[in-house]
């Protein structure tokens, strides 16, 4: 693709692409506005990447900082590599070789799909920096983000902000570190999870799901967690399922316009990005339902990243109490004042949110003298 049809006002600011020969690894690095802070955002591996998809992450990334008000810039990085080869570690070190004068000066990366917490301690490993990733297991003195489920932690304690969650349904799309962490504090918090899934399909039960031994069967399974739960229906099914809160935190573009008029939900909590299309916006808008765009719902990770950020050269662990505290007060916060600023507007909480980011970001651009 032409990248230079991506770039508009707002960035991107740099596009770095690199390749490795022997591990037939290619990749990108998309740093998208820097006017608030160094570039971070997460590093995704996936057979498919592509640098439109980077871009497009790169950019809720500038959004969801603003978003939280914290000071960083948004970036992302992708590896077209598939996660499961056995050559994996070798493709990520040639990846993290061919960024190293990028990384961690102008961009430091995060967990993203495809990646774990030993990956984040093999990029550390190959850079000789303990900056230049963040997410690496407690034992090398990072904050474990998967571990501690911080992203579904702040999506559950999003929908709880607004409605309280005690007897409530809620379906899930996906169940990887976001959606297994958010299934885990919904039942937490006394809501019944009436349907989750994976790649392998959908589980549905109306009296609720036992969130406790879809957690066992993830830990031993993986992925076919679902499956080894048993009575598995077609993928999308979770998606229909009469609920009072919809979590799509799978992969991007998975609600149009023709399925947000299907829906049977009170409340949308976008725990992936992108998972909703500007018309599906629009439709579920009209229709009343109320949607926690991803930007401001899946956010737990950038604020745990940003204490990851201020400790990742200290010899102090961080408190892992403090940033799950830190989390819900936050994204609680941030929820409610969209939805004010939704109604006040007129406009759709997407629509709200992206605003309100994007006043941030020029107020920066323009004291940096980035713009007139």
């Amino acid at each position: 693709m032409d990248v230079l049809q991506l770039m508009d006002e707002w960035g991107p600011e740099k596009v770095v692409a690199v390749s490795d020969r022997r591990t037939g690894m290619k990749g990108v690095l998309v740093i998208d506005n820097t006017a608030r802070g160094m570039g971070k955002g997460g590093t995704r591996m996936s057979p498919g990447v592509t640098v439109g998809e980077i871009a497009r992450l790169a950019r809720v990334m500038t959004w969801k900082w603003a978003g939280v008000d914290l000071f960083f810039g948004g970036a992302k990085a992708g590896i077209r590599f598939d996660p499961a080869s056995p050559s994996k570690e070798a493709a990520l070190r040639a990846f993290a070789r061919k960024l190293s004068n990028e990384v961690p000066r102008e961009y430091v990366l995060g967990l993203d799909m495809g990646l774990t917490e030993r990956d984040a301690a093999i990029v550390q490993d190959e850079l000789s920096d303990r900056g230049a990733m963040m997410g690496a297991p407690a034992q090398l003195g990072g904050l474990p983000y998967d571990e501690l489920g911080v992203t579904g932690f702040g999506v559950a304690e999003v929908a709880d902000e607004l409605m309280s969650l005690r007897g409530k349904r809620v379906a899930i799309q996906g169940f990887g570190a976001v959606g297994a962490a958010a299934a885990k504090r919904f039942a937490e918090l006394g809501a019944t999870v009436v349907a989750v899934s994976s790649v392998h399909g959908a589980v549905v039960d109306t009296d609720g799901l036992d969130v406790t031994r879809l957690l066992r069967l993830r830990a031993e399974y993986g992925d076919l967690a679902v499956a080894e739960y048993g009575a598995v229906r077609a993928l999308g099914t979770e998606l229909r399922v009469p609920c009072d809160v919809l979590v799509p935190a799978a992969v991007q573009d998975v609600i149009d316009a023709d399925l947000a008029r299907e829906l049977d939900t009170a409340l949308v909590v976008e725990g992936a990005n992108l998972p909703t299309s500007v018309a599906a916006q629009e439709v579920l808008a009209a229709r009343g339902i109320t949607v926690v765009p991803d930007f401001i719902a899946n956010a737990g990770g950038v604020v745990a990243a940003a204490f990851g950020m201020d400790a990742r050269y200290s010899a102090f662990p961080v408190n892992p109490a403090t940033v799950l505290e830190t989390v819900s007060a936050k994204l609680r916060a941030n929820a409610a004042n969209v939805l004010t600023e939704a109604r006040n507007r007129g406009t759709t909480t997407h629509v709200a949110a992206r605003e309100i980011a994007q006043q941030r970001v020029l107020a920066a651009m323009k004291l940096r003298g980035r713009v007139a």
